[in-house]
């Protein structure tokens, strides 16, 4: 990236504020609220679902804490089978998300697995990412049996997961918002 297009990302940054006594109410509900108080902040400020446009405009804090949310939610929901089948593969796997994980986050377990399952992705992409009836789409689930372990894994540790989100999130508020 040249000096003058980091200069115009860094300027047209989106800004991101929360109330302190948001905040702080939701932190006294868990550490679920406090991140979905961060999530629904940046989803706010870019209209929704990230585009290639709003994307340049967040941190990669942001960007990292949206691309956690989707993980979650589609894993928690339906596993990996689901999250890819529901084209969000590209969105997890072929952007630094698993690396920032791991080297930023401190979350090495949860980045070493993304990396495996983005092997698992790229081999059966086509296949997972087709369009298919309701049935189709359950059989799925048997027909790729090697996803899961990771399935059962992100559930097995979404609590210490996401205390391991809240924490770097709280450790770095001023990468996510402006507290007012």
């Amino acid at each position: 990236m040249a000096v003058s297009e980091f200069i115009y990302t860094f300027a047209t940054m989106i800004d991101i504020k929360i109330q302190d006594s948001k905040l702080s109410q939701a932190a006294m509900e868990g550490m679920d609220a406090f991140v979905k108080v961060f999530v629904d902040a940046i989803r706010e400020a870019i209209g929704g679902e990230p585009t290639v446009e709003t994307m340049q405009q967040l941190s990669i804090d942001q960007m990292t804490l949206l691309c956690w949310d989707t993980l979650h939610e589609e894993v928690m929901d339906g596993g990996f089978v689901q999250l890819i089948h529901n084209g969000y593969g590209p969105f997890i796997f072929k952007n630094p998300f698993a690396k920032v994980l791991g080297k930023m986050w401190d979350m090495r377990e949860l980045s070493k697995r993304l990396y495996e399952v983005h092997t698992l992705w790229l081999k059966n992409r086509e296949a997972l990412e087709r369009d298919c009836t309701d049935d189709e789409f359950m059989a799925l689930f048997e027909q790729y049996p090697e996803f899961d372990d990771y399935d059962d894994w992100f559930v097995e540790n979404e609590e210490e997961l996401m205390e391991s989100v809240a924490r770097y999130i709280d450790n770095h508020l001023e990468n996510f918002a402006v507290i007012e």
